[in-house]
């Protein structure tokens, strides 16, 4: 059957919403899930053999930053603010086309091999375009934004705009590309953060999403610095600062959330506003570690991503998993945020925070095929006891044995549908010549 994939003889973990963990096989038909059972007979155009692995539904990531992935390693053991005006602006404001295309192209091909299907991404102030077009082609699933910026200290002349030339592009690339690919490429407005946009931008950004039915997506309460010049400025602290301009709600995702107070988490919980946990991104600024556990408990929506390569330096779902659920524990005691929550955090829970629940997230028939196979064969991955337990706190990138998105094979054995030789000297060539530019 042309299109059609099997997977056969796994360990299916749904995340459907009652945990349900099946030993058997999964049906791909026409990009989406057919079949979930036992012993599935079919004619399928594309057998996979699942032995001694996990099938489960590629990781969704809620806060990535694609056009950084050139600049692993460049922006090291700086705090947010000097990180940004130091090193992150200076190297985006010297972006080309062919450096963030190459960006794009090494940050997709690093998430792929590490499971993830689906990323929410903020881009620069420039060539958003190159970073569609590789989502597009490469058969990745993205919501990508681009970054707004019209305030700002010290903020290069290459990435300060003109609100109303700011909001333009935006709209323009929504009209042109949101829902391209059968909806496998999305757009949404990315204004970076309060500090960097004016009152009159982030108004209006809450209106046209609206209209556009789009997402927006934006940093907020990351580092203490941000809050107090928030606070200077406007009076209010950052969460009731964005929630009185209308930048809150259900299409609305903050990224970090870190220093919080009581009043400011209600309004999170009140107005249904998603979060986007990153605690390596966290930890290696050093900005600090956000309440997730409260705020899950509150009811509010906290998914997971890893940032950019920028602060990370790596794109690991399996590491941001980990590490969240151990940051929690020391914290508040080894009950909390135990390994099936952070699985759904890494899941189903982003997918709701990016409106996507109904199509990917878990493996139920009728949604869009977006499938990995995890193999558990390794020393680190055995015995293997509780799937949950080992897919949490034990698996790594490399256990990733094939990763399927919209119905299609992106990567299998180790082997990309990209080059991936190529992927990385282009992504050589281009930072050195950026960092020239940036005079890095």
């Amino acid at each position: 059957m042309s299109g059609s994939i099997l997977i056969k003889g796994g360990t299916i973990v749904t995340m459907d919403q009652n945990n349900s963990i099946v030993s058997g096989d999964l049906f791909i038909r026409e990009g989406r899930i057919a079949e979930i059972g036992k012993r599935i007979g079919s004619d399928a155009a594309e057998t996979i053999d699942a032995t001694d692995c996990v099938v489960l539904p590629g990781f969704v990531q809620t806060h990535i930053h694609l056009c950084q992935t050139l600049f692993r390693g460049a922006a090291d053991d700086l705090a947010l603010i000097d990180w940004l005006k130091k090193r992150v602006w200076p190297m985006e404001a010297a972006h080309t086309k062919e450096s963030i295309r190459a960006s794009a192209r090494l940050g997709i091909a690093e998430l792929i091999k590490g499971g993830t299907t689906c990323a929410l991404t903020m881009e620069t102030v420039r060539h958003t375009e190159e970073v569609l077009r590789v989502v597009e082609e490469s058969g990745f699933r993205a919501t990508v934004g681009k970054c707004m910026m019209d305030k700002g200290d010290e903020v290069p002349a290459e990435l300060h705009e003109e609100t109303r030339e700011s909001i333009r592009e935006s709209v323009e690339l929504i009209e042109s590309w949101h829902g391209r690919a059968d909806s496998r490429v999305r757009c949404c407005f990315a204004p970076r953060f309060a500090v960097s946009c004016t009152r009159e931008l982030l108004i209006e950004v809450s209106e046209l999403a609206r209209k556009h039915r789009v997402m927006i997506h934006t940093h907020a309460s990351e580092n203490k610095g941000e809050c107090e010049i928030v606070e200077r400025e406007s009076g209010l602290r950052n969460v009731a600062y964005l929630d009185s301009l209308g930048i809150s709600g259900a299409h609305v995702l903050l990224a970090h959330c870190i220093h919080l107070d009581d009043e400011e988490m209600e309004t999170l919980a009140r107005t249904k506003t998603n979060v986007a946990h990153c605690p390596s991104s966290n930890l290696k600024l050093g900005s600090g570690i956000a309440r997730v556990s409260e705020m899950l408990a509150r009811g509010i929506s906290v998914s997971l991503g890893a940032d950019g390569a920028a602060c990370n330096n790596r794109l690991d779902m399996f590491t941001e998993m980990r590490t969240a659920a151990l940051l929690q524990k020391a914290l508040h005691g080894p009950e909390v945020l135990p390994a099936a929550r952070a699985l759904r955090m890494a899941t189903i829970d982003g997918a709701r925070a990016m409106g996507l629940e109904e199509e990917i997230g878990s493996l139920e028939i009728g949604k869009r095929a977006d499938v990995i196979v995890v193999e558990f064969k390794q020393l680190h991955s055995s015995p293997k006891q509780d799937v949950i337990s080992s897919l949490a706190y034990s698996a790594q990138p490399s256990d990733v044995r094939v990763t399927i998105i919209d119905g299609r094979v992106v990567m299998r054995d180790g082997e990309l549908t990209m080059d991936e030789s190529v992927v990385i000297e282009e992504a050589n060539r281009e930072a050195s010549a950026l960092a020239k530019r940036a005079g890095l």
